[in-house]
């Protein structure tokens, strides 16, 4: 809207609705085709009518599936978009995912278990990845029972050899940055940085998936909009080893151009490039239409203090792994890792790196970008790096 929207809200139960009524509003199409935009898979939502309450004033009635904690908040006009009213709605009873694990029956239940922590954490629900499964941890091998009354143990069959235990796949978690109505940079051309990331962010997930030892999992995996801390905590439950965040480069001069890599910085960036690029990066949430002051004191810190030297130290090192093979398929804009205040690089014990592919606002580099060739290229490039990275750091992937 050209002008901020006010609106007042309740919730009823038997059975359960949110009225919302919005001011200033008359009934129009628009308002009248909300009511197909609800889908029958929808966790919260049933149906939405639509009405004129009275003149100036739109009702909505959400009718619920399940009790929600709602969050209705404006946004004041960025990038694009104007003045936005945002709905958010949260399950007043949020599932303990941990509990699902132990009442499961299911000898493998992280796939579903995976799903329910993607979407029900402690302060604010977490968009799901479909698709997306974790990889099967490593089980330990049955040891023999000890022997009671003085009884000598059995031998082992000869043809059952006792198993070594082994080490859990790694685990990266790959984040295409921006999408749904955050579209990140556009080229001159109309190639946008959402779809260009989240293609090479597909590659590079195939690729380590076919890897030996690895896995990898996406933050995102279709053209809809997470936040930033979202982005993190969903690499945190997921106990990720690496976290790599995956965009492409725009700036005010068509002329820059070149690949980087970028560190988390506590006390400023590197650059005054850097300093602009975190700063871009950082305003997403607002374009998303996340409510940023209803984190809880716990994400705050995650997002703003948690972040370790070490984990630092270790995200330049991966960091320069992945700088040196990117400078074999593409100009570096900086040879060595830049370091800056990216939100969605603060995860406190998860090495994190964040992937400037290439310039988009390059016309060069932008038809780079769109080229199947060069995302394999990239794509490859960032493998060999974190294959480099573990295999001269072993003692720091996980294990069972």
């Amino acid at each position: 809207m050209d002008a901020e929207l006010k609106a007042e809200h309740f919730t009823l139960t038997g059975p359960d609705r949110l009225v919302v009524d919005i001011q200033g509003l008359s009934l129009n199409s628009t308002l009248n085709e909300l009511v197909s935009k609800v889908r029958p898979n929808d966790p919260y939502i049933g149906s939405v009518r639509v009405g004129q309450n009275r003149p100036g004033v739109i009702r909505l009635v959400l009718d619920l599936k399940q009790p929600v904690a709602p969050q209705i908040f404006t946004l004041k006009p960025i990038g694009e978009y104007k003045y936005r009213l945002v709905l958010d709605l949260y399950p007043k009873v949020a599932q303990d995912p941990l509990l699902a694990i132990l009442d499961s029956k299911d000898p493998d239940p992280l796939a579903e278990v995976l799903e329910q922590l993607a979407q029900q954490p402690g302060d604010a629900p977490i968009p799901s990845v479909q698709g997306q499964s974790l990889p099967q941890t490593a089980r330990k091998p049955d040891l023999p029972s000890p022997p009671t009354g003085g009884a000598k143990p059995r031998p082992k069959s000869p043809t059952t050899p006792p198993q070594p235990s082994r080490r859990r796949e790694i685990l990266i978690a790959l984040d295409p940055g921006h999408g749904g109505e955050d579209p990140g940079a556009i080229g001159r051309n109309g190639t946008r940085e959402k779809d260009v990331v989240l293609s090479i962010a597909r590659r590079l997930k195939r690729m380590i998936d076919s890897t030996p030892g690895m896995k990898a999992y996406m933050t995102r995996d279709g053209d809809y909009f997470v936040p930033l801390h979202v982005r993190v905590q969903k690499a945190r439950r997921v106990k990720a080893d690496l976290f790599i965040s995956i965009h492409a480069d725009a700036w005010v001069k068509p002329t820059a151009r070149g690949s980087s890599v970028y560190a988390l910085s506590q006390n400023g960036a590197t650059s005054t490039m850097a300093r602009m690029m975190a700063q871009r990066e950082n305003e997403a949430d607002l374009i998303g239409g996340v409510n940023l002051g209803t984190h809880n004191a716990q994400v705050a810190k995650v997002l703003l203090d948690l972040s370790t030297a070490a984990q630092i130290n270790d995200s330049i090192r991966v960091g320069g792994k992945v700088l040196q093979e990117i400078g074999k398929i593409n100009r570096l804009h900086k040879r060595q890792v830049e370091r800056a205040g990216f939100a969605v690089l603060k995860a406190p014990d998860i090495p994190s790196i964040l992937v400037e592919t290439a310039f988009i606002s390059n016309p060069t580099e932008e038809k780079l970008l769109r080229s199947s060739k060069y995302q394999d290229q990239v794509a490859r490039a960032m493998l060999s790096g974190i294959q480099g990275y573990f295999r001269d750091s072993p003692a720091l992937a996980r294990r069972s």
